[in-house]
């Protein structure tokens, strides 16, 4: 999905103005409502416009796209070819997260099957932290080279493996998206090729972020899946595509009329700016929760509960239009309201 600028201008236009303003007296401290128990972090609700439709996030200009073998896979597809990658996913496409397109008035879903396995073999980067004074293997300080002199396939994976480097020993841990094996590896002959860490004559360690770290590569064996591209057609109308997206993507959905006054005025103020209470809850902020379908967070214990705090926004529809919302813990210190 792609990023929207936050605007609430017509978020305020669609549900008034006038009772935000009028509201802003009745809304408070929340102090003054909830009880102060430092065991319970505030929650914060904040809205933003989520553009005019879903289909201007989630359907995709293959032209536009960076990799050119998008438009290469959906054509074959058209053609009734059979079209296979390696290494990654066709059209970048994942179960939890579709890609869409048109083409002659028709939507379709892109996506992947695994049809195979291959047997394979790449170099794996890790690095180890040195110490400042630590001499190289050889005491040659002419095998320390920076990572901004490195080519860039060598400065991206050296900027992954130190993320592992740094997080041995640490709370919080590494990318594990990105990393594998401890380390960065390099998956594809182009890349291995435009390598200088790859190389029989590569240095001994590499400096990054004025922290130094001793360099070492393995050729490792991996099994790798083989993706066949697919492509089914979902929609033939912008409607019947905007139907899809919204039964996909659209957690919750309601309107002005199905709230109360203090949630409609909790609403404005999550569009205007953000609201934050914190447990147990007005009876206002308890029905915009329940509107949401967010009832976990009606739990008295949710701060302890798993999986209440998704990552990135949710869409909802309010009015028949459509509007990212987050949800998240505040620390008491950094609650305004």
């Amino acid at each position: 999905m792609t990023q929207n600028q936050p605007s609430r201008r017509r978020f305020l236009g669609t549900i008034g103005l006038g009772a935000l303003v009028s509201s802003a007296g009745c809304l408070g401290d929340v102090s003054d409502v909830v009880p102060s128990d430092d065991e319970q972090r505030p929650l914060q609700l904040t809205i933003s416009d989520a553009g005019g439709s879903l289909r201007e996030s989630y359907v995709t200009d293959l032209s536009q796209t960076r990799p050119e073998r998008d438009e290469a896979a959906f054509e074959a597809i058209r053609n009734g070819t059979e079209y296979t990658t390696q290494y990654g996913t066709p059209f970048g496409s994942y179960p939890e997260d579709p890609v869409y397109t048109r083409h002659d008035g028709t939507y379709y879903r892109l996506g992947s099957v695994v049809i195979d396995e291959v047997e394979t073999t790449h170099p794996v980067l890790r690095l180890t932290e040195a110490s400042a004074n630590e001499e190289t293997a050889s005491g040659d300080a002419a095998e320390t080279v920076s990572a901004e002199q490195l080519p860039e396939v060598d400065a991206a994976a050296v900027r992954v493996a130190q993320m592992t480097a740094r997080a041995r020993g640490n709370e919080g841990g590494a990318p594990w998206g990105l990393v594998r094996r401890g380390g960065y590896v390099y998956r594809s002959d182009d890349v291995v090729e435009g390598s200088e860490l790859v190389s029989g004559d590569a240095p001994a360690s590499v400096t990054y972020r004025e922290r130094r770290y001793a360099v070492e590569v393995t050729q490792e064996t991996f099994h790798e899946s083989v993706y066949r591209a697919t492509a089914e057609p979902v929609a033939e109308a912008p409607d019947g595509m905007e139907a899809v997206l919204r039964a996909q993507f659209v957690e919750s959905r309601f309107d002005r009329e199905d709230l109360s006054t203090a949630a409609i005025d909790i609403v404005e103020q999550s569009a205007a700016s953000e609201y934050t209470e914190a447990h147990p809850y007005s009876e206002g902020y308890r029905k915009v929760l329940r509107a949401m379908h967010e009832r976990p967070y009606l739990d008295g214990n949710v701060a302890k509960d798993a999986g209440v705090e998704e990552d990135g926004p949710t869409i909802l529809r309010y009015n028949g239009e459509y509007y990212d919302y987050r949800l998240r813990f505040l620390t008491r210190s950094s609650s305004g309201n």
